[in-house]
């Protein structure tokens, strides 16, 4: 590993399971040498490409004081560092003016930017002060802020965390929905105990399909070198879950959407790779932003088979290169699954996402998988086992439990027999 860094620096992935891959591929696609920073149980350790931080200690990628330690005792003259989290992406803001500068690179915002944009409560206070559409949105401090929420007036409330990555790991959803006062302020006051910081937001009326993403990469002299569009047609789970089918769009058919982020990242001085989320509202038809991520996301390894690399992006513009743009059009129309997710929805066909099993089948096979790929097939193949393992503990537990209601000893007793 040391000896591919006498050549170009190497760069290091700091992400995990379907983006850590992404980003991973990306750069292998690439031809940039690269490690990843994660647990060696990980999705991303399944790949054929994976290889791990080099030193006596590899990094799992967590940040914060250890993590500088570990670098600090790699052996590595210098490094490219992509963020795929958005812990590690805040934290490595600071890298540039700390004591690794020289030896880690970073294309990277300021912290006061992505301050603003990953904390969602100070993005709608900022995105308030602009002509940009955008959901109406109630920072929470008291009770007396939900108390002024004007529940008669919005279509529908839901509780939105001001840090999504805490939340989701605490709560299991990225979202609460919330029919009045009362059933806000019991929420809260739950969450609030688990030092769970939330805002209140209206949730913008549409279909799954009515979300649209622009992802890209912004370098340091404030170029767009590269633009994706992209749509949802099916989420899971529904309403507050990630999206399990997309297809790329042409630029042209976000028009409004992408002029809107343009002025967002100049009013910023954005700098490296983002994916912006905007839905279309049914009501009067803008493209409402509804936020924006600061690093690597899900689908990150679709743009790139698309022809938008922004991991490579990142990486010449931390090494101070040339960014190499991305051509100005795209393969559209092609499509993009999460396999597992998507079958879920497909199966149970509930509500608006309604599609048949066949046509279902045909996108997938005329589109990408976003794990699944032939010349790199064990973090597919693990996935599947992950999935066959769940339902057989699945199917083993209800026989289980069939068989004690049919023994009266056991239903009577405990489950592990008769009581002697």
């Amino acid at each position: 590993m040391a000896g591919q860094d006498r050549g170009r620096p190497i760069a290091i992935v700091v992400g995990r399971e379907q983006t850590g891959l992404g980003m991973l591929r990306s750069l292998h696609h690439a031809g940039i040498p690269v490690c990843v920073a994660c647990r060696s149980d990980n999705l991303v350790a399944r790949s054929r490409w994976y290889r791990p931080t080099p030193g006596a200690t590899p990094w799992d990628g967590e940040p914060g004081p250890e993590a500088l330690s570990i670098l600090q005792a790699m052996p590595l003259r210098r490094a490219v560092l992509i963020m795929g989290r958005d812990d590690a992406a805040l934290w490595a803001a600071d890298i540039p003016s700390g004591p690794l500068a020289d030896r880690f690179l970073v294309s990277s915002s300021s912290r006061a930017t992505l301050e603003i944009l990953q904390n969602k409560a100070r993005f709608g206070e900022f995105l308030a002060n602009t002509d940009i559409p955008h959901p109406r949105t109630f920072t929470i401090r008291s009770a007396a802020d939900i108390e002024a929420i004007p529940f008669a007036e919005l279509d529908r409330v839901f509780i939105k965390p001001a840090d999504s990555q805490k939340f989701v790991k605490a709560v299991g959803a990225k979202g609460i929905w919330a029919r009045d006062h009362a059933e806000f302020e019991r929420a809260w006051r739950s969450l609030e105990s688990r030092d769970l910081h939330v805002i209140a937001q209206e949730y913008v009326p549409g279909s799954p399909a009515d979300h649209y993403f622009i992802d890209g990469f912004r370098d340091a002299r404030g170029r767009l070198t590269g633009l994706f569009a992209r749509r949802r047609l099916r989420i899971y789970p529904p309403h507050f879950g990630n999206s399990c089918y997309c297809i790329s769009i042409p630029l042209d058919e976000v028009a409004a959407a992408r002029d809107h982020l343009v002025e967002l990242l100049r009013l910023l001085q954005y700098r490296g790779i983002f994916s912006a989320e905007f839905k279309r509202d049914a009501r009067d038809g803008k493209f409402r932003i509804l936020e924006i991520n600061t690093r690597a996301w899900w689908y990150v390894e679709f743009a790139t088979r698309c022809g938008v690399n922004v991991c490579r992006m990142a990486y010449e513009d931390a090494c101070g290169l040339e960014v190499n743009p991305a051509p100005s059009r795209y393969p559209v129309g092609v499509g993009c699954t999460n396999l597992p997710r998507d079958m879920r929805v497909v199966l149970v066909r509930r509500g608006d996402q309604r599609v048949s099993p066949w046509r279902a089948l045909a996108q997938w096979c005329r589109g990408y998988c976003s794990v699944f790929r032939l010349d790199d097939p064990l973090p597919g193949l693990s996935i599947a086992w992950r999935g066959a393992s769940r339902a057989a503990r699945r199917i083993i537990g209800l026989r289980g439990r069939e068989s004690r209601s049919k023994n009266p000893a056991i239903s009577a007793g405990n489950a592990d027999g008769p009581q002697t």
